[in-house]
């Protein structure tokens, strides 16, 4: 729940009077204060995931596009599955196997010709008639999901033991991957009916498509259907109830990387000044790769700036490191009245996006009382401007991708909010990422 009151300090009002009592001196009222700085971003099974509606006949074909680096995490390899009716049928589909096709190889994207890869499932949900005559089957039913339930489990046709005959799968589809120009993580993918000389000439139908981490997917070899949507695909090319499924389950995981913080005099910009060109002063450093050691050393001798430090290890860990999702980095300081609070922290799925307040920092006191609470509304998601962006979550030279550190197209652009760089990529809401609490002390 977010906060919003006040914090009211128990205040002492001190005088020491000089020996002739002609003067006396007031202290300003100061408070000790907790930061948490907590990576809120909700983890997802999928990196990306669509669909391409509509009936594919004979001779023709369908394609989309999406952006993938070989990692999304440290570890965490991309591949692509994809699923689509073969509509003369009760229940089958074609895809690859449950762990999809991998979609880099020794840092290159994959592509060429898949089809290889691809092979003919049965759902296990319907009953299997003749293929091509069934009454149950798609082109002849009287309506959705109208034959016998099977209470099956997924399997390759060639194993489902119906005593029917099916075409090979490289006569009814063909998939090809292609590198997308201009870029190092973009892909096409076409999707071809070849089935026309084939034995038994068929449309497809429900194209549904997921670029994933983990094996399986959208299902598993030798169990039951999982009720996401696949049913409908497999029995009347229905993608919508697949591709909601996959769609809710689809996001990007970031952590937040170590970072810095002080506490200054109003009017001081002690990170950045918006608009204009980095400061040269180790915000680079930060907002490309994560290293606060540059900048928390700069600050240390800044003027205006009365306390700072690096914070690089997260609650409960024994090692500095990044703060995954569920994880904070809390931090204590002292701050009289005036005084004033910002920080900074990679966005790390970016090449050089941080967060931060606004750049003349937050102030500590209002009319004598100490802020207190979730402070998350006045976080800003920024753009260093030192190095060109690519797709987030993807970009090869991304931290978690790159093979050195600053490795990216330098920018020499200024600081701005990235709200306004038209960049042309999406990223989350601050609120979905990270959440900042200031809490004073008594």
């Amino acid at each position: 729940m977010k906060k919003s009151l006040l914090y009211t300090l128990p205040w002492v009002l001190l005088m020491a009077c000089s020996d002739d009592d002609e003067g006396g001196m007031i202290l300003p009222i100061s408070a000790d204060f907790t930061v948490r700085i907590e990576n809120v971003n909700q983890p997802k099974s999928f990196f990306a995931s669509g669909a391409v509606p509509g009936l594919v006949m004979p001779g023709m074909e369908q394609e989309f596009t999406f952006d993938a680096g070989p990692v999304t995490l440290p570890g965490a390899v991309t591949k692509l599955s994809l699923v689509t009716m073969f509509v003369q049928s009760n229940d089958l589909f074609f895809a690859p196997g449950e762990e999809g096709i991998t979609l880099f190889d020794g840092g290159n994207r994959v592509t060429g010709n898949v089809t290889d890869q691809i092979d003919l499932w049965d759902a296990g949900t319907e009953v299997n008639e003749e293929p091509g005559s069934g009454p149950n089957q798609a082109p002849r039913q009287s309506g959705p999901a109208t034959g016998d339930d099977e209470n099956g489990t997924v399997v390759l046709v060639s194993g489902n033991g119906d005593g029917f005959t099916y075409p090979a799968v490289s006569e009814v589809i063909e998939v090809i991957i292609e590198a997308l120009p201009d870029t190092e993580t973009g892909f096409k993918v076409v999707v071809r009916n070849v089935s026309g000389n084939a034995s038994l000439p068929t449309p497809f139908a429900g194209l549904t498509w997921v670029v994933h981490t983990a094996d399986a997917p959208i299902f598993t070899v030798g169990e039951a259907d999982r009720g996401m949507g696949l049913e409908d695909i497999a029995e009347d090319g229905d993608g919508t109830g697949l591709v909601a499924s996959l769609g809710d389950d689809t996001g990007l995981i970031t952590p937040l990387s170590p970072g810095v913080w002080t506490v200054h005099d109003n009017g001081v910009n002690p990170l950045f000044n918006s608009g204009a060109s980095d400061l040269g002063e180790g915000l680079e450093n930060i907002a490309e790769d994560g290293d606060p050691g540059a900048l928390a050393s700069v600050l240390q001798g800044k003027s205006g700036v009365n306390a700072s430090a690096l914070f690089n290890t997260p609650v409960g860990a024994a090692d500095p490191g990044p703060a995954i999702p569920g994880g904070a980095y809390e931090f204590t300081f002292s701050a009289k009245e005036g005084d004033y609070f910002t920080f900074a922290t990679m966005f790390v799925q970016s090449n050089d996006l941080f967060y931060t307040f606004p750049e003349g920092g937050l102030a500590l006191f209002n009319n004598g009382v100490a802020i207190n609470g979730d402070m998350t509304s006045q976080v800003l998601l920024y753009d260093a401007g030192t190095e060109v962006n690519e797709f987030p979550g993807a970009g090869l030279s991304q931290v978690i991708r790159q093979s050195a550190p600053n490795s990216g197209v330098e920018e020499n652009g200024v600081v701005t909010n990235v709200i306004n760089v038209g960049d042309g990529f999406t990223y989350p809401d601050v609120a979905e990422i990270i959440m900042v609490t200031i809490m004073p002390q008594q």
